[in-house]
C-alpha cells in the first residue's frame, strides 16, 4: 500500500512541477505556455485550466504526503522522553577502588642551569 501510495505521489509531484513550468510567467521571459497555444485556447481559458489543475494537483500532492505519513507511523506507539523516567543505573554497587600503596618519594632532579640573559639589540628605524 505504502509503494502504491509513494509512485503515485512521485508522479503527482512530477505532474506538478510540469503544469507550474507550463505557466505563463509575470514578466513574460520564461513562460512556455503563452504563444505556441493561442489556436487551441485563448489565454484567459489556459490561465484557468492550468490554474485549477495546478490547485487539484497540490491538493493531491497534500493529500499524499499526509497519507504517507500517517501509513508510516500507523504501527508506532508514540512515546515521550518524560514517560522514559530516569536511565538505569548500574545493578550492582560498585566497590570504592582499594587504596594504593605508599611509596617513596623519588629524589628530584636537579633543574638545569639557566642560560644567562643576552641584552638585545637596538632596534633600526
Amino acid at each position: 500500500m505504502i509503494v502504491l501510495l509513494l509512485v503515485v505521489h512521485i508522479l503527482v509531484a512530477i505532474a506538478l512541477v510540469g503544469v507550474v513550468l507550463l505557466q505563463k510567467s509575470e514578466g513574460g521571459a520564461l513562460g512556455m505556455g503563452g504563444g505556441g497555444m493561442s489556436g487551441f485556447m485563448t489565454g484567459r481559458s489556459t490561465a484557468n485550466l492550468l490554474t485549477r489543475t495546478t490547485a487539484i494537483l497540490a491538493l493531491l500532492f497534500f493529500a499524499t504526503s499526509l497519507s504517507l505519513v500517517w501509513l508510516s507511523n500507523r504501527g508506532h506507539a508514540p512515546q515521550s522522553i518524560l514517560d522514559q523516567g530516569a536511565p538505569p543505573g548500574p545493578a550492582v554497587p560498585v566497590a570504592p577502588a582499594a587504596p594504593q600503596p605508599q611509596t617513596a618519594p623519588a629524589e628530584p632532579q636537579p633543574a638545569p642551569p639557566a642560560e644567562p640573559s643576552q641584552p638585545s639589540p637596538p632596534l633600526a628605524r
